[in-house]
């Protein structure tokens, strides 16, 4: 079995990932928010990170729930549940997740704007848990005999 050590620095590792993309996120939508960016280059610099960023919250989950954390997979699945949503609920004819025609229309860019900032507690919250329970286990945990 894998032990808890290694599972909380690949949590760890992967969500200092996610959290950096979710910056990336905030900084580019604020960048077509003030028009230093078209919408069509702002929604094709997000749509490619949409896939990488489920994947990478899959990951998360699926070592949390392997390692027999459930309490912090049950937690951490709420936001991979909606970021999947979110993926699938895409209406048929948008470009992806983020549609240049219509960023701009009902206040789409705000909710993109305050689901990425939710986004980015979210991680910065988990990061620091992961980081505590690793710290944890590294402490606590049976010295390996060479």
């Amino acid at each position: 079995m894998v032990s808890d050590s290694l599972v909380f620095i690949f949590a760890l590792l992967d969500d200092a990932l996610l959290l950096s993309l979710t910056v990336y996120f905030v900084i580019t939508l604020s960048d077509l928010e003030c028009d230093y960016l078209n919408a069509r280059s702002c929604c094709g610099k997000l749509n490619k990170w949409v896939l990488p960023e489920i994947v990478a919250h899959g990951l998360v989950s699926f070592s949390l729930i392997i390692s027999g954390h459930w309490i912090l997979f049950c937690l951490y699945s709420a936001m991979t549940a909606w970021v999947i949503y979110t993926f699938v609920s895409i209406p048929s004819g948008n470009i992806g997740m983020y549609d240049p025609a219509e960023i701009h229309n009902r206040q789409q860019l705000k909710n993109c704007m305050r689901e990425c900032l939710i986004k980015l507690v979210f991680h910065l919250v988990f990061f620091f848990v992961f980081l505590y329970n690793m710290i944890l286990s590294l402490l606590t945990g049976e010295p390996e005999i060479a």
